[in-house]
C-alpha cells in the first residue's frame, strides 16, 4: 500500500502530464501554473497559488518577494526549505 505522499506525488505528476498534453509547449509559465492548479483541485487536492514565503532573518520574518508557485496539500519539500535557510 502506498503512503499518502506517494499518492499525492502521483496525482501531481499525472496532472502535469495532462496539462502538457492539452496545452503543448510554448505558453507562458503563468498559463501552465493556472491550468495545473485547476487540474489538481479538480483531482481533489488543495492548492494555493503564489503563496508568500517570508525569509527569517535574526528571528524576524521579512517579506522579500519569495513566492511558492503552487503549494499542494500544504506540503513543501525539506530540500526546498533547506535551500532557503
Amino acid at each position: 500500500m502506498k503512503n499518502s505522499f506517494d499518492k499525492i506525488t502521483e496525482t501531481i505528476i499525472g496532472g502535469a502530464i495532462a496539462v502538457h498534453r492539452a496545452l503543448g509547449p510554448g505558453l507562458l509559465e503563468s498559463a501552465y501554473e493556472a491550468c495545473l492548479g485547476y487540474e489538481l483541485v479538480d483531482r481533489g487536492l488543495s492548492v494555493e497559488r503564489q503563496k508568500a514565503l517570508p525569509v527569517k532573518y535574526r528571528g524576524v520574518n521579512l517579506d522579500c518577494g519569495y513566492r511558492i508557485d503552487l503549494l499542494v496539500e500544504e506540503i513543501m519539500s525539506q530540500r526546498s526549505l533547506r535551500s532557503l535557510r
